[in-house]
């Protein structure tokens, strides 16, 4: 049984990551129309065939506001490296357009995600049949703690997810980030990940938001705002440790009037966001980010009204996605405490009182 337990974001530390502000909840939800929902399966059952075994998973949805299906928004995408899958990739990069939300889940559910996610749209939208949906899911590996020898997640997970998503546009709150949603059996940079957001403000009133899902790396390399925390500060011995790849997918939304190719290389600015944390994509993890737009939502099949920002003027969004990758990054493990999984495996959350401490020791806090 869980149990909640409060713990700080980065900047409740001090922590601030770039010179641009953050938003009013610094999260993804601080772009006008978007929001964020989860849906978290925790069991503890007999193993298979008995029971459905220990699952540590669930599914995270981003709405990117309206009804992306009759009105898409720009979409872009990036791979820094493919050992990992998103569904509607080809399709996004073919029309440059985003035509449904997007589902985060674990690597052996995103067949069962993505059917959950084409039925649950055609439940509202027979037009839909008229003119299919290839849906944008990404996933990450959640083994070490949750068991997938069986399909953890049902359509009822996909519902509450999508439904959470839509209801959270608005929101005056961040959404939940760590062991949450998609994130709860996540791992990163060896100790929890899972799932984290943050935003920031422009100076010409855009906002640009992050969330990830983290699931990458090893402890040695651990970076936070600079300060190689990894070096000296280390997860509790145990006998099972994850290995360093399981991979990251990054979504990156703005109100700004971007194109589809502005998209692409704002969603390709979040690798440099990772590098910073200590991701060095390792071969089997999958680095994989998205990017939408919704200045320049228009009517399907019409042209957008209005003209996109020209290249020079997405300096600024470069720099916001990149500070709030790596804050989302940090968000992702400090707000994850210690979770046991299958076969008693164990990730620990990042000690933040330990964290602060490195920091001020670097003379980077005061």
């Amino acid at each position: 049984m869980r149990h909640p337990v409060t713990v700080p974001r980065a900047r409740d530390l001090g922590i601030a990551i770039g010179p641009l502000s953050p938003g009013p909840t610094n999260s993804l939800v601080d772009v006008p129309g978007v929001g964020v929902g989860h849906a978290t399966v925790w069991r503890d059952e007999p193993d298979p065939p008995e029971g459905r075994g220990v699952a540590r998973t669930g599914v995270t949805v981003v709405d990117p506001g309206g009804d992306p299906f009759r009105n898409p928004v720009p979409f872009g995408s990036a791979v820094l490296n493919g050992a990992g899958e998103m569904t509607g990739l080809t399709t996004g990069r073919e029309w440059g357009l985003l035509e449904s939300p997007i589902a985060l889940t674990s690597t052996m559910q995103l067949g069962r995600v993505y059917d959950a996610v084409c039925e649950l749209m055609l439940e509202r939208d027979d037009l839909i049949a008229e003119d299919v949906v290839i849906p944008a899911v990404g996933e990450c590996d959640d083994s070490f703690l949750n068991d997938v020898r069986r399909m953890q997640v049902d359509k009822a997970d996909v519902r509450a997810a999508m439904a959470s998503a839509a209801a959270a546009v608005g929101s005056p709150v961040a959404p939940t980030e760590g062991a949450v949603g998609s994130g709860t059996g996540m791992a990163c940079l060896g100790w929890k990940g899972g799932i984290g957001t943050s935003s920031r403000r422009l100076s010409s009133g855009h906002t640009v938001g992050v969330l990830l899902m983290a699931n990458f790396g090893e402890a040695g390399r651990l970076t936070v705002d600079g300060v190689p925390v990894g070096r000296t500060l280390q997860p509790p011995q145990r006998t099972a440790v994850p290995g360093p790849a399981g991979s990251c997918i990054v979504v990156v939304g703005t109100d700004a009037p971007v194109d589809a190719a502005g998209c692409e290389r704002l969603a390709r600015r979040a690798g440099l966001g990772l590098a910073r944390t200590g991701s060095t994509a390792h071969h089997g993890s999958g680095e994989i980010f998205a990017a939408f737009a919704t200045g320049l939502r228009t009517a399907r099949g019409e042209a957008p009204a209005g003209s996109p920002l020209p290249g020079r003027r997405l300096d600024d969004l470069f720099a916001a996605v990149v500070d709030a990758t790596e804050e989302s990054v940090l968000n992702a493990m400090l707000q994850s405490p210690t979770v046991v999984g299958r076969r008693g495996n164990t990730l620990y959350g990042l000690p933040p009182d330990d964290v602060v401490r490195v920091l001020r020791d670097a003379g980077r806090l005061a």
